[in-house]
């Protein structure tokens, strides 16, 4: 946390550990008296969504600036992508088991596209480029395991979801965080980025890619390199260039994105974008 700033006043902290040791009485056992930012029933109440939001926004921002962290390269992929050589956990019938065991070598390329990234990173002192994904498994496994493999730090952004889910164990533990609103997690989730790599994934990966780059394309957002991993998953889930036979988006805007099949390339697309120096790997990619 940043330092205190010395104030003649008394603190919050203070004035939290004060109120557990007054008297009880019906009085002091009101929800009325609890302190406003202690009160649970209060914080999460219908009007406060607003200031929820902001406090979502601004602990991430803290941290990430606490950190020196000035920016990011994302990872956006499937959660039911296996590690190569593990079963596809998420599969509910023979032919998903087939693809997404196939479909594994995702894994494998998004970690050496972690490594590149980090590699740079570590030039920089860790403050530019910082892998981060959303923290959960599958290809953001990858992502956080890749910058785990040089020793980087990387971020991971969660999202509380009905069925129980943890961090995945490759992200740094002081940069794990953990949201309840899609939106604020989003916004973190661009606001840094000087990259956005998606690999095959659902409607969250779908969801994530298409805001970007509608972002990119209303102007909203400068252009920066998006990179998708899989020409022929991608080929196939997408047909983009009917919205441009139908009028329905411009000529020329399925050039904001860029299509590739391996790590190389696709850390290559980013690194001619901003003419960063050649790091290399060394082979094979660490266990």
């Amino acid at each position: 946390m940043a330092r205190r700033i010395p104030t003649p006043l008394r603190t919050s902290v203070e004035d939290i550990d004060a109120a557990k040791r007054i008297p009880v009485t019906p009085q002091t056992q009101s929800a009325s008296y609890r302190l406003a930012f202690v009160d649970e029933e209060f914080m999460t109440s219908e009007d406060l969504r607003g200031v929820r939001l902001q406090l979502e926004y601004t602990k991430v921002e803290m941290r990430l600036r606490e950190r020196g962290i000035k920016s990011t390269v994302v990872l956006f992929g499937g959660a039911r992508i296996p590690e190569p050589g593990k079963a596809a956990w998420a599969a509910k019938n023979e032919t998903q088991k087939r693809n997404l065991e196939a479909n594994s070598r995702f894994y494998t390329e998004a970690r050496r596209f972690a490594q590149y990234a980090s590699l740079t990173s570590k030039a920089l002192d860790y403050r530019d480029y910082v892998i981060v994904t959303g923290g959960g498994p599958g290809v953001m496994e990858a992502g956080n395991r890749g910058a785990h493999d040089i020793g980087a730090p990387s971020i991971g952004m969660n999202i509380v979801l009905p069925h129980e889910q943890a961090p995945n164990p490759y992200v740094t533990p002081e940069l794990a965080f953990n949201f309840h609103y899609f939106a604020t997690r989003k916004i973190h989730l661009v606001l840094r980025s000087r990259a956005v790599a998606i690999f095959p994934g659902g409607f969250g990966t779908l969801d994530e890619f298409f805001e970007t780059l509608t972002l990119i394309q209303t102007g909203r957002m400068e252009r920066i390199p998006l990179v998708l991993f899989g020409r022929d998953f991608w080929d196939r889930a997408l047909n983009l260039e009917v919205l441009e036979e139908e009028g329905t988006i411009s000529p020329g805007d399925t050039t904001l994105f860029t299509t590739v099949d391996t790590a190389e390339e696709g850390w290559g697309v980013i690194r001619r974008f901003y003419n960063l120096p050649e790091v290399r790997l060394q082979e094979p990619s660490p266990a």
